[in-house]
């Protein structure tokens, strides 16, 4: 399977008291490692001369292909944790826009931006290069500007149509003119409390398995990436159930150095239901 994540790579600075480290980031970054597993994988990306060199050869050593449109700088953000799943998120430099789209076709594509670097036109050039396409609302919704990161209304209609559509449950409401019915999946995770998950309209509560956490980055990142991999072989039940527990034993391992029968254990701890069956 070929699989395509578009978006920036990032150079992360995060920051705990009074420790500080350097490493790379971005929603691509933590959805490709996750499809790395599974898929032939191509990141299309845009990055400066300060991005380091050794990341993109880490990358391609595992075998992940780099499609990158140069730029002058590399997009940074520093990530302030609080505790295990509450940050401050400060946009520091931005890369260029993602316009340039591959003339070749993919079994999945999915949209990963981090700052506004996707714009709709790409969108719609992307919707003619694979059956599956998948897109992660956060990006498209954070104001584009250095300083704190703050989320924007933003007319949303060219995401309708799209495979799986990611959500925070709070970025909803940022969203115009984009209704749950207009995307085949949404998914509206919630940190550590119960999420929502619409298949074609209908709704229903999915309850992820708490596992110890240190930090959340890459969370929504990995939840996507996984949920559209199993989405494309797996009933929806069963694909939900997995991907969180995908997810969950990332954040628990913050690696991928689990195996499928880890996948399948933990799954069968998460609980999903109708919204009008659940209590």
């Amino acid at each position: 399977m070929k699989c395509l994540l578009v978006g920036h790579l990032v150079i992360d600075i995060v920051v705990r008291g009074s420790r500080s480290e350097t490493r790379i980031g971005g929603g691509a970054y933590y959805s490709a490692l996750a499809l790395a597993k599974f898929c032939d994988v191509e990141i299309l990306t845009s990055v400066g001369e300060d991005f380091p060199e050794k990341w993109i050869k880490e990358l391609e050593e595992r075998g992940i292909k780099l499609n990158i449109i140069p730029s002058k700088t590399s997009t940074a953000y520093e990530l302030r944790y609080l505790d295990g799943n509450t940050r401050t998120l400060r946009l520091l430099a931005r890369a260029e826009q993602i316009t340039e789209v591959p003339d070749k076709r993919y079994d999945m594509v999915i949209l990963n931006p981090v700052a506004n670097e996707i714009p709709p036109e790409t969108v719609e050039a992307f919707k003619r290069r694979t059956d599956f396409l998948a897109a992660d609302v956060q990006g498209f919704i954070r104001k584009p500007q250095p300083g704190m990161v703050e989320l924007i209304e933003r007319e949303t209609s060219f995401l309708k149509g799209v495979k799986v559509l990611h959500a925070d449950l709070l970025e909803l409401p940022y969203l115009k003119n984009l209704q749950p019915e207009d995307v085949e999946v949404l998914l509206a995770s919630n940190g550590p409390e119960p999420g929502r998950a619409y298949l074609r309209g209908r709704e229903y509560i999915y309850r992820p398995v708490r596992v110890e956490v240190e930090e959340s980055t890459g969370a929504g990142d990995v939840f996507l990436a996984a949920f559209s991999y199993f989405y494309k072989s797996c009933p929806f039940i069963q694909a939900l159930k997995r991907a969180n527990a995908f997810t969950g034993l990332f954040l628990e391992r913050r690696s991928f150095d689990f195996s499928m029968e880890d996948v399948d254990e933990l799954a069968m701890r998460v609980k999903v239901e109708r919204s009008e069956d659940a209590s």
